[in-house]
């Protein structure tokens, strides 16, 4: 487990997992936890997945908190991770909060990483720091879910820092590297990937395949034709690019309804080609 920063302020919080291949089905074999980070027993409602919620009691971040999550899965092990809800990052008078995710999947291994959205909200300082290593033989879908502000309640976020990187790598070979840095409402009206959205979200898949990137792409024109007109002169917008093996959608909006939506139908459809049966929807996404 990596050293903690006990010098800091606010949460310290660190959790691993490391899920295994028991006979039928995916075991959570192996767990350490420090802090308010923990999950619930893994259940099974389709064979051999490990469906598990990971829980952050406090119910948001603060000013100097730090958040550690570590997943490790093993050969022909198959585990789905998600969130009871959104993490939401309050306001801070000067103190960054960060989160750390390190997914490793091994050769054959799956994993499939479904938290729900993160909030920012105004005056909040976070860093966010995502590392995905894996095996070209292994299988990857994966989103982050960014709302910067409250835009339903009319809030935006006029100040603050939000800070990231996510890199994804196959068998050390990096694929995609993407950083975040939004300061303020100003940063999101003239930021390169923004085009003053207040939501913006990656889903990441691997291995692709051109079959499955055209099911994609005509699974996101029928959406979006769907949804066309639906938001005024705010209607998102969505793309996906192949890099090496690794499809990555990303999308822009003002609500998170649309984008889970999109992106439940999008991660359904991929765990449908991979595997020939559509997943079984957490539960906890409903409630």
């Amino acid at each position: 487990m990596p050293e903690i920063n006990t010098s800091a302020s606010g949460w310290l919080a660190d959790i691993s997992l490391f899920y295994e291949k028991r006979g039928s089905n995916t075991k959570l074999v192996h767990r350490e936890q420090v802090g308010p980070l923990m999950v619930q027993r893994p259940f099974y409602p389709e064979i051999g997945i490990a469906h598990t919620y990971l829980l952050h009691p406090p119910g948001g971040v603060v000013g100097g908190d730090q958040l550690n999550i570590n997943i490790h899965v093993a050969p022909k092990a198959h585990s789905l991770i998600t969130t009871p809800g959104a993490t939401k990052f309050y306001r801070s008078s000067g103190a960054t909060s960060t989160q750390t995710q390190r997914l490793n999947v091994d050769d054959t291994g799956f994993l499939e990483w479904l938290p729900q959205e993160n909030i920012f909200f105004p005056n909040c300082q976070a860093h966010l720091n995502t590392q995905v290593a894996l095996h070209k033989n292994s299988h990857f879908i994966g989103w982050e879910m960014n709302c910067f502000g409250r835009p339903v309640l009319n809030e935006t976020f006029e100040k603050g820092r939000v800070t990231g990187r996510t890199n994804i790598q196959v068998e050390g070979k990096l694929l995609l590297s993407e950083s975040m840095y939004i300061d303020s409402i100003n940063e999101i009206k003239h930021a390169a990937g923004m085009r003053d959205y207040p939501m913006l979200g990656n889903l990441y898949i691997y291995p692709a395949s051109e079959t499955l990137e055209d099911k994609l792409r005509t699974l996101i024109n029928e959406y979006f034709h769907e949804q066309t007109g639906l938001f005024g002169n705010s209607d998102p917008i969505c793309g996906i690019t192949h890099i090496d093996g690794l499809l990555v959608i990303r999308y822009l909006g003002y609500q998170t309804e649309p984008m889970m939506a999109c992106f439940s139908t999008l991660w359904q459809h991929t765990r449908q080609h991979w595997l020939g049966t559509l997943p079984e929807v957490p539960r906890i996404w409903a409630t």
